[in-house]
């Protein structure tokens, strides 16, 4: 009869594994770079954010006629865009929105108030981009800035 052999001083079994793992892993981690970098160079996937540009930048409480121009990051006015103005740290009565013309400018009557020994405050604008553009309103715009007297 043979020997018997012990399955602790059996080694044959696992000789390969973890050098055939680190170099699976290498490939992978190197196809993985490579797909992102074509992902990420598709212009296709791109959004175009969007600000606020409001004239005049700083106002008083009180009635004011607020021209706004909605921006892509080229400086280019953009149409056909939904303004939305809240009240950030100043008032307003409600929300007030606009949308831009063919020149991408658009024009709100606002009226911040500041509360009771609040020295200054700003009014918050929103963007909805047009329809079917690539164009996107994800992070905070230009604020319209309320300092009181």
């Amino acid at each position: 009869m043979g020997r018997k052999r012990r399955f602790a001083a059996d080694t044959r079994g696992i000789e390969g594994l973890p050098v055939r793992l680190v170099i699976a892993l290498v490939v992978g981690v190197a196809s993985l770079s490579v797909m992102m970098n074509m992902l990420s160079g598709i212009s296709g996937l791109a959004v175009t954010e969007l600000d606020v540009q409001p004239e005049p930048e700083v106002v008083g409480p009180g009635d004011h006629s607020v021209k706004l121009s909605v921006v892509d990051p080229d400086g280019h006015t953009v149409s056909n865009a939904t303004v939305i103005a809240r009240g950030g740290s100043a008032r307003l009565d409600g929300v007030k929105t606009a949308t831009t013309d063919e020149e991408g400018m658009a024009k709100l009557e606002l009226s911040p108030e500041l509360r009771p020994n609040q020295r200054d405050g700003t009014v918050e604008f929103d963007v909805k981009p047009p329809a079917g553009d690539e164009y996107a309103d994800r992070r905070e715009n230009t604020v319209l800035l309320v300092v009181g007297e």
